[in-house]
């Protein structure tokens, strides 16, 4: 029989499995592309095949296996992945399936699955870092070579849950700031919209200014590559051939795929801008415009949530409905952040409610003490 200890381990690790593969399911359902469907379909028939080796040893000890219930976090990403699509979230799954690729390291009994739980690991990524059907290779490695650089930093629903967070949080405590200095409903009222469109404004143009000059620095860099390529083309085939030495070519293969490549001037620029530069010549950073859009459309469905109560309350019950809706949002967002930050939802969700609880916190002292000292 195995001991209690073995057998929390056999339900979180059916847990896991079940999760990953009603993820996937839902991956493949949403799916256009043929390619990617069966991907996402063979990847959730393996995780339904792991969770039956371990309902198998649950049953073997005696142990009534329940009808699953997909975890929070696995709902969420579901859902995500119907409203906005596979390609939303996939980024976010890549990560996650490269932080959980050693769950069965210390597992002996589980030394197959961690070798297909590595594979798995590879095939998300191999797909995040794939472009659209029919792009060409090098455009792919390109497109993988980005997602390295920023998986770390960030994606698109990393970047939507931050926004928010930063309108939330700097609204609240801007509110409270006010609120503890003894000012009236309608000043309260007037401060957090007045913060919400300044706030939404500033994140707006700091994105649109931080895409734009990103764009002109890589327009300059590529330029100047350009104007070395023409002028100095056999230094400029000596550094190609250092970078294919760098990836495992042995020095006279990489010469002479260096060689080939600068007989065409526009392909040796476009593989120096990649390799040398790090950019994607098609995109240079996005459009800045858009950037800007977002980012003013996020920061204020953040600072909103702060800022509703003042609109029918006043006095200490606005006060006390501020804090209850920014406690909800700020609750959300932390179940949000649980996505991609590895940690449990309730703990991600109470650690954003706690700090951002002392912020808000430490701006009303700051609010009370000014009150009192200019009264």
């Amino acid at each position: 029989m195995a001991s209690k200890s073995e057998l929390r381990r056999f339900r979180s690790n059916l847990s896991g499995e079940l999760d990953s593969a009603a993820l996937y399911e839902t991956l493949a359902g949403a799916e256009h592309d043929s390619e990617r469907k069966q991907v996402y379909a063979e990847l959730a028939a393996s995780e339904r095949d792991h969770a039956r080796v371990w309902s198998e040893k649950l049953r073997a000890n005696g142990v009534n296996v329940r009808t699953h219930r997909a975890s929070v976090k696995t709902q969420m990403m579901r859902a995500l992945v119907r409203v906005f699509g596979p390609n939303f979230v996939l980024k976010t799954v890549a990560a996650s399936e490269y932080a959980d690729r050693d769950k069965y390291a210390g597992q002996p009994d589980a030394a197959g699955m961690s070798e297909e739980e590595h594979r798995h690991a590879g095939i998300v990524q191999e797909v995040a870092n794939r472009g659209a059907p029919g792009q060409s290779r090098g455009k792919q490695i390109a497109a993988a070579e980005s997602w390295h650089r920023g998986v770390s930093s960030g994606n698109d629903l990393r970047a939507a849950v931050l926004g928010a967070n930063d309108g939330l949080v700097s609204n609240f405590c801007l509110i409270m700031g006010v609120a503890g200095a003894g000012a009236p409903a309608r000043t309260i009222l007037l401060t957090a919209f007045a913060g919400l469109v300044a706030g939404a404004c500033s994140m707006a143009l700091g994105e649109w200014l931080s895409v734009t000059n990103a764009r002109e620095l890589a327009r300059t860099q590529i330029a100047k590559e350009a104007d070395e390529l023409e002028h100095t083309p056999d230094a400029e085939r000596h550094e190609l051939a250092l970078i294919y030495q760098s990836k495992g070519l042995d020095a006279a293969e990489a010469r002479r795929v260096a060689a080939q490549i600068m007989r065409d001037k526009d392909k040796a620029l476009d593989t120096l801008t990649r390799e040398e530069l790090g950019l994607d010549p098609a995109e240079l950073g996005g459009n800045p415009w858009t950037a800007g859009l977002v980012s003013f459309f996020l920061f204020s469905i953040g600072a909103v949530f702060p800022a509703l109560p003042f609109v029918w309350a006043h006095g200490v019950s606005g006060i006390i409905q501020c804090i209850v809706l920014s406690s909800v949002g700020l609750a959300a967002i932390g179940v949000f952040t649980s996505l991609f930050n590895g940690r449990g939802a309730v703990y991600s969700a109470v650690r954003q409610i706690l700090i951002g609880m002392v912020a808000a916190g430490f701006t009303f002292g700051v609010g009370k003490l000014l009150g009192v000292s200019m009264s």
